[in-house]
């Protein structure tokens, strides 16, 4: 099937994938680390507590991700969606009404777990559950409502705080999520159950049968996954994160380091695309082991960096690693374990890459606090990757072996 006739004949499904990827970018660091600087101001907070606060109320959203990403085998999205949606419409408003660091921490739970968990995890199941052979696809044009989000939003709301107080700019935020409710329940009127599709599932996992979260997690594959689960989160993170103090140490304006996201954005969109089509032919199996290693050529290049100009190559490649990371991570689960319970399965990778993105800024914003600079600590992470990715070589290449001959 062509571009084209697939756009046309699956285009609300893939509307909606896309509405809800673009939406969770108000629980997204690249979004909420741009209000860093204020938020420090106004709470007083130094860089060590102010990642401390974010680590910790990120783990306290991965933990409950591993119940709340089960609904995705129980409802529909038509169903969940929406709920979800109004519940980030009220997190982006407590963001803006927030008045002490308790409530702070409070309101960046509900933005981590409604917006980085909930609206992904919802997404790229749906995804996975609803294409089998087209899945690579799928997956990439449900991601680019993500890509357009960190194309868009840091630039346009770095723009708007010169002129709009920080805390009316989430008040603004607020209005995205609440347009999406009726978009999404008039793109899905004709969605399915998760219980129907899975009746008729044609997409079984390692030794051909279909596992449950259980049986995934006594099994040495995903535990053998699991650094390099956490890694592009926590240290991808970790960079929009720190971004105002990379700025600040490089010598650069921070919108001078802005200016420079967009060509990490466009590498995104043509990796998604180039992934998903990838995937399709290969499997996402074969290309798991690889995709992180385009940020440890991120890491290794930015502390070489002098001018902003030059920060190209290394946004560059972190746009590879960006742009692959949902299609592959989110093929591998179906494709490995099957997708009759990818909602149980999913949330708990989901529940991992949200740990690990509590886990880099915690970690970053401590060593800053030591004298370590971010930079400083950049080629220790680039170490960490290319290690982990040796480990998954490994291990993919052992679990390959019990996969359906289809596949």
């Amino acid at each position: 099937m062509g571009l084209l006739s697939f756009l046309r004949q699956n285009a609300p499904f893939l509307s909606a994938g896309a509405i809800l990827t673009l939406c969770s970018s108000f629980g997204q660091t690249f979004f909420i680390s741009i209000f860093a600087g204020e938020i420090r101001a106004d709470y007083g907070l130094s860089h060590g507590a102010w990642g401390a606060i974010y680590a910790v109320s990120t783990m306290a959203s991965a933990g409950v991700m591993l119940w709340a990403g089960t609904l995705t085998d129980r409802f529909r999205v038509r169903a969940l969606g929406p709920w979800m949606l109004g519940l980030l419409v009220l997190a982006c408003l407590a963001m803006a009404l927030s008045p002490v660091v308790a409530t702070l921490a409070l309101t960046i739970f509900l933005l981590r777990f409604l917006g980085q968990g909930m609206m992904s995890h919802i997404a790229y199941v749906a995804m996975a559950r609803w294409f089998v052979a087209t899945r690579g696809r799928a997956v990439a044009l449900a991601a680019l409502g993500f890509s357009v989000g960190e194309a868009i939003l840091p630039v346009t709301f770095v723009a708007m705080m010169g002129v709009i107080d920080w805390r009316w700019l989430w008040v603004v935020a607020a209005l995205l999520p609440l347009a999406a409710i009726p978009l999404i329940r008039h793109l899905l009127k004709l969605e399915r159950t998760p219980q129907s599709i899975a009746a008729e599932d044609p997409s079984p996992g390692m030794g051909g049968r279909y596992w449950t979260r259980a049986e995934a997690l006594r099994h040495p594959l995903f535990w053998l996954l699991v650094p390099a689960l956490l890694g592009p989160p926590a240290f991808g993170t970790a960079f929009f994160f720190q971004q105002v103090h990379l700025a600040e140490v490089k010598g650069w304006a921070h919108v001078e380091l802005v200016a420079m996201f967009p060509f990490y954005t466009v590498t995104a969109i043509v990796s998604l695309f180039g992934t998903g089509w990838l995937m399709d032919r290969v499997g996402a199996g074969r290309l798991l082991p690889f995709y992180q290693l385009p940020l440890a050529g991120c890491f290794v290049l930015t502390p070489l960096v002098a001018q902003p100009i030059w920060m190209i190559a290394p946004l560059i490649l972190f746009g590879i690693m960006q742009g692959s990371q949902n299609p592959i991570v989110t093929g591998f689960s179906a494709e490995f374990y099957g997708s009759r319970h990818i909602g149980a399965i999913k949330s708990a990778v989901t529940a991992i890459m949200v740990l690990g993105s509590a886990i880099g800024p915690g970690l970053t914003g401590w060593l800053i606090d030591l004298g370590i600079p971010f930079p400083a600590q950049m080629w220790g992470i680039a170490a960490y990757l290319i290690v982990t990715s040796v480990i998954v070589w490994f291990a993919v290449n052992r679990a390959r072996q019990a996969l359906p001959a289809a596949a």
